[in-house]
């Protein structure tokens, strides 16, 4: 809305409503807003009223040094990369440019232009904006929330949860916190939210809950064909160091450390076991062990060629 009350002397509520592509409320709500902000906005009534800004009004430039600027533009650069809309980061890339002095502009467009990644863009189904700052909002303000949920079947639900926290891993986001309708902690798919609704009940958020490690504890859970459980010969802190938290779960215990996972493919787990480098006695399934024998052939076949 400022934007186009800069770019047009006055504009009509209902113009502007149409531009922005939302009801006449919302512009005054908005309108309001750009007040509070300090803007000097002015809402004229009658028959050629409208919404303009106060004559000599500009929006300054924006004044960055050389590192922030390659900050906020490499931030909304990597975004793209981990599952930002391309949309949203593109169009915030503009206005940023479009506000900074000339000489700086030109430097961060450079930026742009010859900046290559390695790592691949995640094209993760994107969650809703409005999720995830609703969600973010309630984690803060300890408030309840009326979500209703897609799950992979598609069969939707509606619960009352009380949002412990927000995560981002692996390219999605995460929201994990009590679930009313299980009674238990769970985590949910931010991008499967379909809406959720801040109530006015509250809620604290119990001793020792820490929402990255419940997430991280929560995929690792995910059901697999086979159940694994191996003792690896080393300390925990080693463990940790080589083990990722959401391909299993480690628990110290006299001799080493008990890793238990889900496997789809035990061959796999085969290959992940030669190389985190420890001592390992498999537990179970005993068919893991064929496998590791298979990998210990074909590696001996290699090494003689």
């Amino acid at each position: 809305m400022l934007e186009l009350l800069q770019a047009n002397h006055r504009m009509r509520g209902g113009e502007l409503a149409r531009r922005l592509g939302v009801d006449e409320r919302t512009v005054r709500r908005y309108a309001a807003r750009l007040e509070d902000l300090g803007v000097p906005v002015v809402a004229e009534r009658g028959r050629h009223g409208g919404y303009r800004l106060m004559p000599g009004y500009k929006l300054p430039p924006l004044m960055l040094t050389d590192d922030e600027a390659t900050a906020v533009v490499l931030g909304l650069l990597a975004g793209r990369r981990i599952g930002l809309p391309a949309q949203a980061t593109e169009s915030a890339l503009a206005k940023v440019q479009r506000v900074l002095p000339a000489a700086l502009r030109d430097r961060v467009q450079a930026l742009r232009d010859t900046l290559e990644f390695t790592l691949a863009v995640r094209d993760p189904a994107a969650p809703d904006t409005g999720a995830v700052l609703t969600l973010a909002a309630a984690a803060r303000e300890r408030r309840r929330v009326r979500l209703r949920y897609r799950s992979w079947r598609d069969a939707e639900t509606e619960r009352d949860l009380d949002p412990y926290g927000l995560v981002f891993h692996s390219g999605r986001w995460y929201v994990t916190g009590h679930d009313h309708r299980s009674g238990e902690i769970r985590t949910f798919r931010v991008d499967r939210v379909v809406s959720a609704e801040p109530g006015t009940a509250r809620f604290e958020v119990p001793g020792g809950v820490d929402p990255v490690q419940h997430v991280t504890r929560s995929l690792a859970r995910v059901p697999y064909a086979h159940e694994v459980e191996v003792l690896l010969e080393t300390t925990l802190d080693q463990a940790r160091r080589r083990v990722p938290a959401t391909t299993a779960t480690l628990t110290e215990q006299d001799g080493g450390v008990v890793m238990n996972a889900r496997a789809e493919r035990l061959d796999g787990m085969a290959r992940m076991l030669a190389g985190l480098g420890f001592p390992f006695v498999v537990r179970r399934p005993a068919e893991l062990r064929g496998h590791i024998q298979d990998l210990a052939r074909t590696l001996e076949e290699q090494a003689r060629r």
